[in-house]
């Protein structure tokens, strides 16, 4: 087994539930500790002896129970010692994660010989992951790319800069190389892109502009949805949303969401966290009705619209970024995916009828 086989295995956790529910675990990594290894925090050991690994991957399969050191679960701040037998124990048998091309559909927005900008469909699940081992965007740029011989799908160091969740529309950017993906990384993580996305959210704002920050953690009551923490909490990283009203429906309205951090879920957790979940997003809240009149008709058009747009209404809408070669700066901006629109088109014409009845 590889290491990178290893890592895909941790980032599964992220659909998982802990062994509580799976009694029954199978190796997916056994390694020694070194002679003379001097006492060390065990995600800071196995981050640094595996390759392509991290401390927060190690830190989260610790946290879920399943790093065993001599047969016996511990923490991440258990300390190795010499002749320490660490194994990593999964709730599922090892899956053969190698990414193979597949024939399917891709709205290229820009391509050169750096870098590929995606627009996304909502449904598309971005990387293989449980339940969800083929038919991802990257089996499919792979196959857009298989005749690219530079490029290798299963090679970390070129592929995905960054990710937008399975039913989240929009743009993303590829890169084709090494040395674009290790630019482009950057700007990322020091935060110099410019990114924003359009969300239809319940309720209406006081104001017209907004700054949302509070710490994104996984939720301990949740694994699979995050949670809000005060900013400086020693519990998740720090994150930063500022949003902007660009339409206004009454019961719901449709904002501009810009990030100075990408935290997973970040833009549907912290409208969760003011009470603004996304319409329609299940995991957060945003299927129930949550403003507007008691009367049938209005569950029933509240009904159609869920219909029209079965997934949270959240697009990306812009990316800007600086080419990782010619030192250009590129945006780019995509239009609403279909259903999304026809949500908007809905609400509006629903404001409409309502003044002109007044």
């Amino acid at each position: 087994m590889t290491e990178e086989e290893l890592i895909d295995d941790i980032d599964l956790l992220d659909e998982e539930s802990t062994t509580e529910d799976s009694p029954q675990l199978y190796e997916h990594l056994r390694m020694e500790v070194d002679r003379g290894q001097e006492p060390v925090r065990i995600d800071k050991y196995m981050s640094e002896h595996v390759q392509h690994s991290s401390r927060n991957r190690i830190q989260k399969a610790a946290d879920a129970g399943f790093i065993q050191v001599n047969g016996q679960v511990v923490k991440s701040n258990y300390k190795v010692r010499p002749g320490d037998i660490i194994t990593l124990m999964l709730d599922r048998p090892h899956y053969d994660t190698t990414i193979e091309p597949e024939d399917i559909p891709l709205d290229v927005v820009y391509e050169d010989d750096q870098l590929m900008v995606i627009n996304k469909p909502a449904g598309m699940v971005v990387h293989p992951g449980v339940g969800n081992f083929h038919g991802t965007l990257v089996n499919a740029i792979a196959w857009h790319l298989r005749n690219l011989p530079s490029y290798d799908p299963n090679d970390p160091s070129v592929g995905l800069v960054h990710r937008i969740d399975k039913d989240t529309s929009g743009l993303l950017v590829i890169a084709k190389t090494p040395e674009a993906k290790t630019e482009l990384g950057a700007q990322f993580f020091n935060h110099d892109t410019h990114r924003s996305y359009q969300a239809l959210v319940w309720g209406n704002f006081t104001e017209d502009t907004g700054r949302i920050e509070g710490n994104i953690g996984r939720d301990p009551k949740d694994r699979q949805r995050m949670a809000v923490f005060p900013p400086g909490s020693d519990i998740g990283k720090s994150a930063v949303t500022h949003y902007r009203v660009l339409e206004r429906y009454g019961y719901t309205t449709l904002v501009e969401c810009r990030l100075e951090t990408g935290r997973t879920h970040q833009i549907r957790a912290h409208m969760k966290h003011i009470c603004h979940p996304l319409f329609a997003d299940e995991r957060y809240g945003g299927m129930e009705i949550l403003r507007g009149e008691r009367t049938a008709s209005y569950k029933a058009y509240i009904q159609n619209c869920l219909k029209l747009c079965a997934r949270q209404a959240l697009h990306a809408k812009t990316l800007g970024f600086v080419h990782p070669v010619s030192g250009q700066q590129m945006d780019f901006t995509s239009e609403l995916a279909d259903d999304m629109q026809a949500l908007i088109d809905k609400w509006r014409n629903y404001t409409r009828n309502i003044e002109m009845t007044k």
